[in-house]
């Protein structure tokens, strides 16, 4: 794990995610996931660029199951963007930095998103 990005359990997800005081960025992914693995690169470079601004974190959906259950998710990589303990963006899929970036930056600023998630 890289010296910026952390895991996060089903146990601790609420005290490091939920009642953050920083945008967090949750990375829900598994060792054996090959578009994982390509991501990650990618994350643990936006998690040193943003350190101090957005808290960086990744959850093992294979040894956290309750978690990804929580918030629907079905398909790996899928990052989710939490603010004031609330998920304000995801995406879902392989992403270049990019992309990830922009979304970081429009959180950080305070800025509306376009599409922002929600629970069915």
């Amino acid at each position: 794990m890289a010296d910026h990005v952390f895991e996060v359990e089903d146990n601790n997800f609420g005290s490091e995610v939920l009642q953050a005081d920083k945008p967090v960025l949750v990375d829900f992914w598994a060792p054996w996931c090959g578009p994982c693995k390509a991501i990650g690169p990618a994350i643990e470079e936006l998690a040193s660029k943003f350190d101090g601004e957005v808290i960086f974190k990744k959850c093992n959906v294979d040894v956290n199951p309750l978690t990804p259950a929580n918030y629907g998710i079905k398909a790996i990589p899928t990052l989710l963007f939490f603010k004031d303990g609330k998920v304000v963006d995801q995406i879902t899929g392989l992403a270049n930095k990019v992309k990830i970036e922009e979304n970081l930056n429009k959180i950080v600023a305070g800025e509306e998103i376009a599409t922002p998630f929600r629970m069915q």
